[in-house]
């Protein structure tokens, strides 16, 4: 089984993805795990129905998990994979989730809270003494770090321990910072959410979600929820989740250093306002980013001066930067933020661009970027 090298090393994390999820090395063997289609299965094995679990998941379960260190269980979506560990939680439970997160965390949130189903206590996760102000009675402190799309960072440390100081499960959305990035787990979290569809998948071409945890009871309890709700995803899609962790490592490297040298170049330009992006000194969460994650990611946001017609005209400028909503593909994308009622709720400014940076040449993203940030308003 990998994991160490000959002379006793652990194996680096960029080795592992290569490595992970494989069958075993008898030869003749394929090197990569097939996709294993098939809704029944005979009596008596570990699997009895497609809605049970699946090879090809199962390979890209493990994979995960290790690289995250603890249980993955995969499901059909992001989305579906925070239903499942919200469901997980007693009726009325409350919630301490932040101000401003991904959008259909904020969504979901707000709906349970409506019908009765949970109670959502919403904070600033960059003021620690504000969530933890939050935390008495609470069930769940969800956390994102970097947010989407403001790219606050969260304290994970301070907030993990107040939290399992007061029996409070933590949940970090890890899905920016990636498994190669951040180790929430290893900070104390009791799971890592992923939308594998974003940066591990990397291509933009299926949906997939994932939840690491290192607790066996909470893995059993979010196990049986699976099987309960259905959310288990499709074997082509967790097929393509193993090939697309096998590149994370350069994928996030190339896309990181690109998304670094964009926000310098940013930050110099005279029509913007201001960067979002922990990679930068003067960013408010500089260090606690230092500290807590071995690289800033491929994620960033800008304001710009004017107003939201001005920003949603740069979107529809670019040339060669897809004007599209997601994240973590090969291709950059740009996208305003505020176009969505609930981001404005939520107090996204107006002017606002997130960009997700891609893989391309770095000279030609930003000679895209410059010619739409000139074009008359």
């Amino acid at each position: 089984m990998p994991g160490s090298t000959p002379d006793g090393r652990q194996m680096a994390a960029a080795t592992l993805v290569t490595l992970l999820g494989r069958p075993g090395a008898e030869a003749g063997a394929p090197l990569n795990t097939p996709i294993v289609l098939g809704s029944t299965y005979r009596a008596d094995g570990e699997i009895a129905y497609g809605r049970d679990g699946n090879p090809t998941v199962a390979a890209l379960e493990h994979a995960l998990g290790v690289i995250e260190g603890g249980d993955c269980l995969a499901f059909s979506s992001g989305m579906s994979a925070v239903a499942a560990v919200l469901e997980t939680l007693p009726g009325g439970a409350i919630v301490v989730a932040p101000k401003v997160c991904y959008f259909g965390v904020g969504v979901l949130l707000a709906d349970r809270a409506k019908v009765g189903r949970l109670a959502v206590r919403t904070v600033d996760t960059a003021a620690p003494d504000e969530v933890i102000a939050a935390l008495d009675g609470a069930a769940l402190l969800w956390l994102e770090t970097p947010t989407n799309p403001l790219l606050g960072i969260a304290d994970l440390r301070a907030l993990i321990d107040a939290a399992r100081s007061r029996n409070v499960l933590v949940v970090v959305d890890n899905t920016i910072a990636t498994p190669l990035r951040q180790q929430p787990l290893a900070l104390g979290a009791t799971a890592a959410v992923h939308s594998v569809t974003k940066f591990i998948g990397g291509h933009s071409d299926f949906l997939l979600g994932a939840v690491i945890s290192a607790d066996p009871a909470f893995s059993a309890t979010l196990a049986q929820r699976r099987g309960i709700d259905g959310g288990i995803p499709g074997p082509l899609e967790a097929y393509l989740a193993l090939r697309g962790l096998r590149t994370l490592a350069v994928r996030l490297d190339r896309a990181e250093q690109n998304a670094t040298e964009l926000a310098q170049r940013l930050v110099a330009h005279p029509r913007v306002t201001r960067v979002h992006y922990p990679g930068l000194p003067d960013h408010p969460g500089y260090e606690i980013a230092r500290s807590q994650s071995s690289g800033p990611g491929a994620v960033l946001s800008f304001e710009i001066d004017g107003t939201g017609e001005d920003a949603e005209a740069v979107c529809n400028g670019t040339r060669l930067i897809v004007h599209a909503t997601s994240l973590g593909g090969v291709e950059t994308l740009i996208e305003r933020r505020a176009r969505y009622e609930s981001e404005v709720a939520a107090g996204t400014p107006a002017t606002l661009l997130r960009v997700s940076v891609g893989i391309e040449d770095i000279d030609d993203i930003w000679c895209d970027l410059e010619q739409a940030l000139a074009l008359d308003r």
